[in-house]
């Protein structure tokens, strides 16, 4: 297993959708085990694989405190949702960013395993919270376009500002190499 890079708001990947996986292959099993560890590793409860670069309709949760319930999600659909309640949510693709987001308080999802095998379950809760913000990120959309404009923009741009503070940290702990111009 590895662990995988996840992408930064307002990366422009995070607002493509991703497509339904036509196959559950070793690669796509691969990538469910990686996604999981990097998950654990953020340390998160959900991640979709918009997240870390890959257009596919793959999402992993676990909600418990002892992360020892992964839940894998392929092609997810939300069939169903009944009421509404607000929570704070945080993302791993808005490292250090959390606000109140208004989501419907149960929902029915339908998906495949990691095996293939269709599953259907009501959530509510946390892991509906989680199911809605993961599905969100697989449709191209991150939790902070639930925010007013000024807050969403906000973020942004801290967001923005720290990336390119840690670029150029980068760029400055890079030793540099001297050119000399061969004598002929």
């Amino acid at each position: 297993m590895a662990i995988l890079d996840v992408l930064t708001y307002p990366d422009p990947l995070l607002q493509r959708i991703a497509e339904p996986v036509k196959l559950i292959d070793n690669k796509i099993k691969k990538l469910v085990d990686d996604m999981a560890e990097t998950m654990y590793t953020a340390p998160g409860i959900g991640l979709a694989a918009t997240q870390v670069g890959e257009l596919k309709r793959i999402m992993v949760i676990d909600v418990t405190e002892e992360q020892n319930q992964l839940r894998v999600f392929i092609n997810p659909e939300i069939i169903r949702k009944e009421g509404t309640a607000v929570n704070e949510e945080g993302c791993l693709s808005v490292p250090g960013f959390y606000d109140k987001v208004e989501r419907a308080e149960t929902v029915m999802v339908t998906a495949l395993d990691r095996e293939g095998q269709r599953f259907t379950i009501n959530a509510s809760g946390l892991l509906a919270v989680c199911i809605q913000h993961e599905i969100d990120h697989l449709d191209g959309h991150v939790f902070v376009e639930y925010l007013s404009p000024l807050k969403s923009n906000r973020i942004k741009n801290k967001l923005i500002k720290r990336q390119r503070e840690l670029d150029r940290d980068a760029e400055l702990s890079q030793p540099r190499r001297r050119i000399s111009a061969a004598r002929v």
